[in-house]
């Protein structure tokens, strides 16, 4: 993954089209309604490359999508917020047209002046973004001088805002390389992919296995050791031939579950103790049992306190960890414990040299509630994008990018 970043090109006077990860949450979803950004945090994300590029001489064509719109018709999907609090954040006008790509658009970019910053409509509001359309692509490139990707959250897409466009801007003699918050996922997420410093532990958290088979797979060829909590391990611990009472087991993945703990050994730590409940409520009274013993009447919600204690004593050593998934149902405080735990801890790892990855996602938001993001090594912007390049996918949207 050794892509060229913007510091790697000269933007001086140059009109750069700039894919963003803008999906933010809003307010509200009625169109008729006062529609505000309700956590600004992708935005702040993406403001280290926007300053860059306005700092050194160039106007800036921005695009992203927002939320899941089956169509233009769904106008609470549009961007006017983002456009509100990027401006704020800029503290300078931004722009916002009303369309993807077409006439009016080509003209605005045409009468761009160093310094201006333009935002597209939502991209999914255009039928050929999610098609990876080769006329959009090819559209959108000739906005622009230059095409930066610091969109990580959906670079594991083949869209025409992610990768087509980037094949377009080449094909015209023009640059398509990261921004800096691609450049920094690539850089903390390429080094557990391609050399990882031992010992080397991951913890697998989440309520399905289905999902982190093949993540799974790929951790047990490089890491030393995977600690699973979650959901998920309810599903080993019946492969192991627990009972696990009205727990969340994926029984069509009971097979899988099996398969993987022959082909771990001992490498793979399950629970040893559980937090359960008679329901799945915020209320519901806790209990600590052995994850041997649970009640028929009672499901698994947290790791317990003998779970925690063993997954330091796996991690104590560990210089590399990655984590994606939550040890139980953070949501609720009653069983947020194991979660907030292992937060900590890794918290307290970090601090002390051990490189610590949030692997985006529910994680990402776990460790964010605990207040602990500043202190981890690295906390990624995408779930989805994480998994698979953990899983060793190659990434559409990076894999388009300029080699250095």
């Amino acid at each position: 993954m050794n892509k060229k970043t913007i510091t790697d090109i000269d933007v001086h006077g140059k009109k750069v089209l700039v894919r963003v990860d803008f999906n933010v949450p809003l307010s509200g979803k009625d169109p008729n309604q006062p529609i505000t950004v309700a956590d600004d945090t992708r935005i702040q994300a993406a403001l280290p490359t926007i300053n860059y590029l306005l700092a050194h001489g160039a106007s800036l064509i921005l695009c992203s999508h927002l939320g899941r719109p089956k169509s233009a018709a769904d106008q609470q999907f549009r961007m006017n917020p983002v456009a509100a609090r990027l401006s704020a954040l800029l503290d300078k006008p931004v722009r916002k047209l009303d369309e993807v790509a077409g006439a009016a658009v080509a003209q605005s970019a045409a009468a761009m002046q160093p310094g201006d910053v333009l935002l597209l409509e939502n991209t999914r509001f255009h039928p050929g973004e999610k098609k990876n359309d080769a006329a959009l692509s090819a559209e959108l490139a000739d906005l622009a001088d230059v095409y930066v990707n610091d969109a990580f959250g959906t670079a594991h897409r083949a869209e025409a805002t992610t990768e087509g466009v980037a094949h377009a801007m080449r094909a015209k003699g023009g640059p398509a390389v990261a921004g800096f918050l691609m450049g920094q996922e690539m850089g903390a997420l390429g080094v557990a992919v391609s050399a990882p410093p031992h010992p080397y532990v991951a913890i697998m958290g989440g309520a399905k296995i289905s999902d982190k088979i093949k993540l799974i797979e790929n951790l047990l060829q490089k890491a030393d050791m995977i600690l699973i909590g979650g959901g998920m391990a309810n599903t080993f611990l019946q492969a192991r031939g627990y009972e696990m009472g009205s727990s969340l087991v994926e029984a069509e993945a009971i097979g899988e579950a099996d398969r993987l703990l022959k082909m771990a050994g001992e490498r793979l730590i399950l629970p040893v103790d559980l937090v359960v409940a008679d329901r799945f409520a915020a209320d519901a009274a806790a209990e600590i049992v052995p994850a041997s013993a649970v009640p028929a009447d009672k499901m698994a919600l947290d790791i317990g306190p003998e779970t925690i204690h063993l997954f330091a004593a796996r991690l104590a050593a560990a210089r590399l960890v990655i984590w994606n998934g939550p040890m139980g149902v953070f949501e609720f405080d009653a069983f947020a414990v194991g979660t907030n735990r292992i937060a900590a801890l890794l918290a307290e790892m970090a601090g002390k040299g051990a490189q610590v990855i949030i692997g985006g996602g529910d994680s990402a938001a776990a460790v964010k509630n605990a207040g602990l993001t500043d202190r981890m090594t690295h906390v990624s912007t995408g779930g989805g994008a994480s998994l698979e390049l953990l899983e060793g996918k190659v990434l559409p949207g990076i894999a388009a990018l300029d080699d250095k």
